[in-house]
């Protein structure tokens, strides 16, 4: 199946897959597919840089893709210990009881819990890019929405478009208007980290002449009767499927 983004993209097939692996991603690209590495496992650059080597030697030359996790915006000056205090009392008893129900062991005297994910961190993200937009990535994709501005700005110097998942019509709408090439319907049902809309209401109503923007991908397995969507905007969709 081909597809506007597709072709320019140049895949034989509008099917995209994330994936934490770069195996994963450079097995769809060579498929005619393309490969997008999750990075927000990546805390040390080293090791980012390492699979790109890695993915960038078994692609065959086909393209493939990045993605990370930003806010456009961020809170300054909360520490750890405040975020902390913010977990209710409630969800701690929740995960205590689960792991005890199955079996899990308690960790180690002295050990630290690892519920901290950095790759989260706006900063931990840019020293992913520093390194990422060294390779020859075709697209950047943001699992937080759109990323920074000077983030876009420096995609589209690369020639590199840049992805951004919506989970309303308002954020589409936000993204867009942000200059980002590729607004991502994912309805509640694809992970579930976008909002509570369903796919069969969220397509249709963020891709509408009214939300100018080149590209709606959806990434959740359901459609709506209407697919494709009814407007001015049909032909610009394509297939993205989430992948591991």
């Amino acid at each position: 199946m081909q597809t506007e983004l597709s072709k320019k993209l140049g895949v034989e097939h509008a099917i995209f897959g994330f994936t934490p692996f770069p195996a994963v991603a450079a097995a769809i690209s060579r498929a005619g597919g393309f490969g997008v590495l999750g990075a927000v496992r990546y805390t040390a650059p080293d090791d980012l840089k390492r699979d790109l080597d890695w993915l960038e030697a078994h692609v065959e030359g086909m393209p493939y893709g990045l993605d990370v996790v930003m806010p456009a915006k961020k809170v300054e000056g909360v520490t750890e210990a405040q975020v902390e205090a913010m977990i209710p009392e409630g969800h701690r008893r929740f995960v205590t009881e689960t792991l005890a129900k199955y079996g899990v062991p308690e960790l180690a005297e002295g050990e630290v819990s690892g519920w901290r994910i950095t790759g989260w961190m706006e900063q931990v993200a840019r020293n992913q890019l520093d390194v990422a937009f060294d390779y020859p990535i075709k697209l950047l994709a943001n699992a937080l929405g759109s990323p920074p501005a000077d983030v876009v700005a420096r995609a589209h110097d690369r020639n590199v478009l840049v992805a951004a998942l919506a989970g309303s019509a308002r954020h589409a709408r936000k993204h867009a208007e942000g200059g980002i090439d590729i607004v991502v319907a994912q309805g509640y049902e694809a992970g579930g980290h976008t909002g509570e809309i369903a796919s069969m209401v969220l397509t249709p109503r963020s891709s509408r002449p009214s939300i100018p923007c080149p590209y709606w991908p959806q990434a959740a397995s359901a459609a709506d009767s209407r697919w494709p969507p009814r407007s001015a905007s049909a032909h610009r969709v394509c297939g993205w499927a989430p992948c591991g």
